[in-house]
């Protein structure tokens, strides 16, 4: 299976400017990551390596195009007007902890204008930058993919360690996070490990609400017309009956679960 390059363990997507950041695309009114109306920011590049993944354009660190961050913040002036109390500015991915340098800019300038301050992550990287960026960070969106790290590491190539690592930094601060769950039929919807998952969560204070993302094939055209290799091409959604066991299970151990 081919797939584009990864980054390495540690490595800063550094750009030639530090007021330069490489994203996908723009979205304006977005209601699916974060709280109220937001303007989500997709950046480019991911070291993940997800089969199920819905944007593999996202992948190629060096896809994407430059746009400077004194733009991105005046796009979000400009649509402030919209936010309301609850929305802002969301930047997702791909793996956005790989522009974490310049995310601090960024999220620093937005909280100068009074604009909440949303990251979608996988959490693949924590370092200090990493560090700084969370505490810049008015809402985390965690993405734990499988808490067994050898299903992990089937799923995404990499292990499961680090996002651990970064869930538990987020509780010692005490700043409040979503957590989101893929829902994959035969990868993600064991019994025993939705239950694993549940229990090693189940005490965190920080966590406002489990989002379960149920998985779809809306992506597969996007593999194709890269010519890559699909291989959730033969898996199917899950169905009602499964997403309200996995939601069942979830609502043991947590007070809000809601399925996106």
């Amino acid at each position: 299976m081919y797939f584009p390059q990864q980054t390495k363990k540690n490595e800063f997507l550094n750009e030639s400017e530090d007021h330069l950041l490489r994203i996908h695309s723009l979205e304006t009114f977005g209601t699916h990551d974060g709280p109220g109306i937001r303007m989500v920011v997709f950046t480019q590049g991911c070291q993940f390596r997800c089969l199920y993944c819905q944007n593999p354009d996202t992948l190629d660190i060096h896809g994407g195009s430059l746009i400077s961050i004194d733009e991105l913040v005046e796009k979000a002036i400009n649509q402030q007007p919209f936010f309301s109390k609850k929305g802002g500015v969301t930047v997702s991915g791909g793996e956005p902890l790989l522009h974490r340098k310049q995310l601090i800019t960024f999220f620093e300038k937005l909280h100068e204008n009074g604009i909440n301050t949303c990251l979608d992550t996988n959490g693949r990287v924590l370092d200090d930058a990493t560090k700084e960026l969370l505490d810049k960070t008015d809402l985390l969106l965690l993405d734990v993919k499988h808490i067994n790290n050898d299903w992990h590491k089937k799923l995404t190539s990499l292990s499961n360690k680090t996002t651990l690592k970064v869930a538990n930094y987020r509780e010692e601060t005490g700043k409040k996070m979503w957590l989101r769950y893929v829902l994959v039929p035969g990868w993600t919807d064991q019994e025993e490990y939705l239950h694993e998952w549940g229990r090693y969560f189940t005490n965190y204070k920080t966590i406002e609400k489990v989002e379960i993302i149920p998985f779809h094939q809306m992506g597969k055209h996007k593999w194709d017309l890269l010519n890559f290799e699909y291989a959730f091409a033969d898996v199917k959604a899950p169905t009602p009956q499964e997403i309200e066991k996995a939601t069942s299970i979830f609502n043991q151990y947590f007070k809000k679960v809601v399925v996106k």
